[in-house]
């Protein structure tokens, strides 16, 4: 996910946590070090379920994300650019003002997100947008670029939004959320989604499924069998006629 580094100019990345047992406390002190507030840690398990845990750190609250629908910027190709390290605009669908739970998770996003304001690395201008949008309780990511039309020198009115279009940039990326806890990366569960279904869930039901497509087939063979058996043809007297 180096296109989430690419658009989040004031983060600092760092390599594996070789950790699993203690990882909480690993992740907290290199937060510690690296002077953030703030951390998104990318977990991989079988190659291929990728989780991401948001967290406020030290303190907490902390979110787990299990990511769907993954689709970088080189995959999509979409004609939509803006400047990197330019501030982003966050934008939120009425829906995350719904329920507690949603609500933790937008200001858990707004200051993760959020492009801290004279940052040394960032640009002091918005020239694109983060939509965050609920459907079928996920979390759906998209990033559009802001463009105006206008020619040369020409300058552009403040609030002229009907001249405005956005473009989609990418990537895109479905969150669909697990748990949150109270601490960082630990704690009292505070949520829990009664609609989530593990990968490993669903890839035991596809098992079963072809196991049970298998099943079907053995056992129609044995009807067929003891079909035959029990109404066996009478012999044909012209049977053999050719072969005198």
């Amino acid at each position: 996910m180096m296109d989430i580094v690419a658009l989040l100019p004031h983060c600092k990345k760092d390599n594996k946590i070789e950790s699993k047992e203690n990882k909480g406390a690993t992740l907290n002190e290199l937060v510690e070090l690296r002077n953030c507030s703030g951390c998104l840690f990318f977990e991989c398990r079988k190659q291929k379920d990728l989780y991401l845990w948001m967290a406020k750190c030290p303190s907490g609250p902390s979110v787990k994300f299990l990511v769907n629908a993954v689709h970088t910027m080189e995959e999509l190709k979409l004609t939509g650019n803006h400047l990197k390290g330019s501030r982003p605009i966050l934008t939120f669908s009425s829906d995350f003002d719904l329920q507690p739970h949603w609500q933790l998770l937008k200001e858990i996003m707004t200051q993760i997100f959020c492009t801290p304001k004279d940052h040394r690395k960032t640009k002091p201008f918005f020239d694109h947008v983060f939509v965050f949008s609920i459907v079928d309780n996920h979390v759906w990511f998209r990033n559009y670029q802001i463009s105006v039309p206008h020619q040369g020198t020409e300058k552009i009115d403040r609030g002229g939004l009907d001249k405005m279009t956005l473009i989609e940039v990418g990537p895109r990326f479905c969150l669909n959320p697990i748990k949150i806890f109270s601490s960082s990366f630990t704690g009292q569960t505070l949520y829990e989604n009664p609609f989530y279904v593990s990968p490993n869930q669903v890839r035991a039901a596809e098992k079963r499924k072809k196991a049970g497509k298998y099943a079907k087939k053995i056992k129609a063979k044995q009807r067929r069998k003891i079909h035959e058996l029990s109404n066996q043809l009478e012999p044909d007297e012209l049977a053999d006629m050719w072969n005198e």
